[in-house]
């Protein structure tokens, strides 16, 4: 299980320029953002453009952030939420964020990196599926990591599977997400393609459902008429 990295820090002012006024702000330079919490009022704030696509860039939703706001003495610690980007551009709209008490428990969604290989499949006789990607946990903020590490290395056998249960977690770290959700597992290349097939053959058998319901409803609506 992979620690946080080391701190990133970021710098923001606070914002007046509300509403539909802002695209002024974004060309100005500068990203406009809100910061929320648990009994904390939301403060919108703004970021220079250039440093928070680099922070966003090297951070996930797990990942502390030290915000130093301009005017106030203390830094907030804060997770990115949400990020809002133009869907044509790519460009920066508006940012997330959740302030976080230290000496409070959270929860939030932690990635899952795959590590290793699997001797069956470097022996090309298996495939590797892969099942979900994150899972989701409570612990205090500095118990929090980038990522959770899998080692693939671990299967050994066609038809093994690792599971949440698998992973090896700290007590301090409580995970929400089912135990039994698989996160990968080895098939034969063979049972892969059959599988492959079955899905296609559903799909054909739905298609043709669906057209004899179809032909069925219009020869109704002409013995009608």
């Amino acid at each position: 299980m992979a620690q946080q990295t080391e701190q990133v820090d970021l710098r923001a002012e606070k914002r007046k320029v509300l509403g539909k006024q802002v695209k002024q702000l974004r060309q100005q330079g500068w990203v406009p953002a809100v910061m929320y919490g648990r009994g904390f009022d939301s403060l919108p704030l703004q970021f220079e453009t250039r440093r928070l696509r680099q922070v966003l860039a090297q951070v996930g939703g797990s990942q502390l952030v030290s915000i130093k706001i301009k005017r106030i003495k203390q830094p907030e610690m804060a997770l990115v939420r949400d990020v809002q980007r133009d869907p044509v551009k790519g460009t920066l709209l508006h940012v997330d964020f959740y302030r976080v008490e230290m000496t409070e428990r959270l929860t939030a969604e932690v990635p899952l990196e795959m590590v290793g290989k699997s001797p069956v499949v470097e022996q090309s006789e298996g495939i590797l599926l892969h099942g979900i990607s994150v899972i989701e946990v409570e612990c205090l903020p500095g118990d929090l990591v980038d990522v959770i590490e899998v080692d693939l290395a671990d299967l050994v056998e066609i038809d093994q599977a690792l599971y949440v249960r698998d992973m090896a977690i700290p007590a301090s770290v409580k995970v929400l997400t089912d135990p039994d959700e698989m996160i990968a597992r080895v098939v034969l290349v063979k049972e892969e393609e059959e599988e492959e097939e079955e899905v296609e053959e559903e799909e054909v058998l739905e298609a043709e459902e669906v057209e004899v319901i179809t032909e069925a409803r219009a020869k109704e609506t002409t013995d009608e008429e």
